[in-house]
């Protein structure tokens, strides 16, 4: 090799050096905690200068931060949560068809507090759903959904796409509570994901009054339904999980797994524990419309859409309703 093309090698080395050098100092300056390129921190050891957690990671005894903590004075601004904090009963409407967003936004403009989104037994996907409430979103009920179940993909669905009201069916136990209240609320209350969502757009709550992620915890209805003899066995310490808004008498599905009907006395047993659960726990009581009379009961589920335009129809008309003409042949012909 040339003598020439050797310096010219070591001029090229020492500036890709330097240019190296460069180039970790400036990522040093832009990340000035973090480890240096290719050395072991020891961060499981001794934690950086400054850092609230000192000694060795112990993640029991971790001191949360308060990055996500609501501004002071900051005010709930979720409607169902504060009519239920004062003590007033509050009813959801309920939506099994929420693919039709026009469905939903009269529904959700009729006078209710609450949509209650059928997820459970209607078949509904998520994307209508959220593009339902994305719709209307200063409807004046807000949009609410059942779940499937207490899974983390469902109930993070439900949150990520503007639900401000969650409700759990058939939770059996404090271990299904706690998962439900887990899935549901941010940390340090539960383990929900930061994820993003129509929920964090500005045209549903990212404008709200403190940010989303950091008032979200406090705006959240939470309510747990006890539709089991399980679900009745637990129903004191499942009232008690902390988060817990509500629980639901489920009033169809407690006769389904009691065998008995509302008025025999096995089962109004059942619907009374309930009761005395939520009573224990200081949290709401919820049940079906019709018994919005029924001492200490304060949230319900009210019909469908379905119900509510034959009843629309049945009011308006008054001695029309059902007044067809009756034809002798053809397909209208009375059978």
């Amino acid at each position: 090799m040339r003598s020439s093309d050797m310096r010219y090698l070591v001029g090229l080395s020492a500036i890709c050096m330097t240019l190296g050098g460069a180039v970790a100092i400036a990522q040093q300056n832009q990340f000035p905690l973090a480890a240096p390129a290719g050395v072991d921190s020891k961060a499981r050891e001794t934690a950086p200068p400054g850092a609230v957690n000192q000694g060795p990671y112990d993640m029991n005894a971790w001191k949360y931060g308060s990055a996500f903590n609501p501004p002071a004075g900051t005010k709930i601004w979720n409607p169902v949560k504060i009519k239920m904090m004062q003590g007033g009963k509050v009813t959801g409407g309920t939506v099994r068809g929420a693919a039709d967003p026009t469905t939903y936004c009269a529904m959700a403009n009729a006078g209710y507090d609450f949509i209650w989104t059928e997820m459970q037994h209607a078949p509904t996907t998520w994307d209508n759903a959220v593009k339902a409430w994305t719709s209307c979103p200063r409807a004046k009920a807000v949009p609410g959904a059942r779940v499937a179940y207490t899974d983390e993909k469902e109930i993070q669905q439900a949150l990520d796409g503007g639900a401000l009201v969650l409700v759990v069916p058939t939770v059996d136990t404090v271990a299904e509570a706690i998962q439900a209240r887990d899935w549901a609320f941010f940390p340090p209350l539960g383990k929900r994901s930061l994820g993003g969502g129509a929920a964090f757009a500005p045209e549903m709550w990212g404008s709200v009054p403190g940010g989303y992620r950091n008032t979200i915890n406090d705006n959240l209805v939470l309510v747990l339904m006890i539709e089991t003899l399980e679900g009745l066995k637990n129903a004191d310490e499942i009232a008690k999980v902390p988060g817990v808004t509500a629980i639901f008498a489920a009033s169809s599905d407690l006769g389904n797994f009691s065998g008995y009907r509302q008025g025999d006395p096995d089962y109004e047993r059942a619907i009374n524990m309930v009761h005395d659960a939520a009573i224990k726990a200081r949290v709401r009581l919820c049940g079906p419309l019709a018994w919005k009379d029924r001492p200490d009961f304060t949230c319900f589920q009210a019909g469908n859409e379905m119900a509510q335009i034959a009843r629309g129809a049945r009011a308006e008309l008054g001695d029309l309703h059902n007044t067809q003409g009756k034809p002798e042949v053809g397909p209208f012909a009375a059978r």
